[in-house]
């Protein structure tokens, strides 16, 4: 017996379908959530116009938006990738939709692609806003683009990792609070805003080792200082991204 012309053919989608539609999906989640643009465009946007026009910081001797960009643009990935990521798939986690998702079509590994490449999208518009500000306030960047690329997307990996760790890990409630008071600690000792030749020699070391810090850093020495790839940062960030992303392989729950 013929099905005819228009018979449906059950299935799944091909997974780069899937993928391009969760992206789009997730993107969508993360630009809507208040709190999530309070965190990736409001206080970044906020802190790098306050502290680059108010004399509040010794940045040193070169113009305070020279310093506080890189610093800002690292904070953008942070705020993304780990603080916003983490929050919000702890609680997709915590009401079940990772679970239903988890039974989809849709492989697990395509949907963690999918969020990844969510933040990767917002952190786009992030910085295309961000180095706008900054343009604004007089910065004048240097360095070679492929070079802050690379950085930026190990940083992304690097926090990343460490977000979905939590994420699958912590309760939602926890990795709320969780989350946010990171945010905030690697705000003031990451040497986003204040430089990490403020802090004790001993605060200092540790705060070096910071995923943050090297991103910060690095991103300063190509875009301030006109250097070519940091290789000591890249390496920090390469290292934090295998840890981070391992351990929330092997330790993520999916409910």
């Amino acid at each position: 017996m013929s099905t005819g012309t228009y018979a449906p053919r059950p299935g799944a989608a091909p997974v780069g379908r899937m993928i391009a539609a969760q992206t789009a999906l997730e993107t969508r989640m993360l630009l809507r959530n208040g709190e999530q643009l309070l965190l990736t465009v409001i206080i970044p946007s906020l802190l790098l116009v306050l502290f680059s026009t108010v004399d509040i910081i010794d940045t040193g001797a070169d113009e305070a938006v020279d310093f506080l960009a890189p610093g800002v643009l690292a904070l953008a990935v942070l705020s993304t990738a780990f603080t916003g990521q983490a929050i919000a798939t702890g609680f997709e986690r915590r009401y079940g939709v990772l679970k239903r998702l988890g039974a989809s079509p849709l492989p697990r590994w395509a949907l963690m692609t999918a969020k990844t490449l969510a933040v990767l999208v917002t952190e786009v518009l992030q910085i295309a806003l961000l180095t706008a500000i900054a343009l604004g306030l007089g910065w004048s960047p240097r360095g070679n683009p492929l070079a802050v690329l690379a950085l930026l997307v190990l940083g992304t990996a690097a926090f990343s990792g460490l977000g979905l760790l939590m994420a699958g890990t912590l309760k939602a409630e926890a990795t709320l609070a969780a989350a946010n008071l990171v945010f905030l600690l690697l705000l003031v000792g990451g040497g986003v805003i204040v430089p990490l030749e403020k802090f004790p020699d001993a605060a200092r070391s540790v705060l070096e080792l910071l995923p943050i810090s090297a991103l910060s850093d690095g991103l300063r020495a190509v875009l301030r200082d006109g250097a070519a790839l940091p290789w000591g940062d890249a390496l920090a960030l390469a290292v934090w991204a295998v840890l981070g992303l391992g351990a929330a392989a092997k330790f993520f729950r999916w409910e």
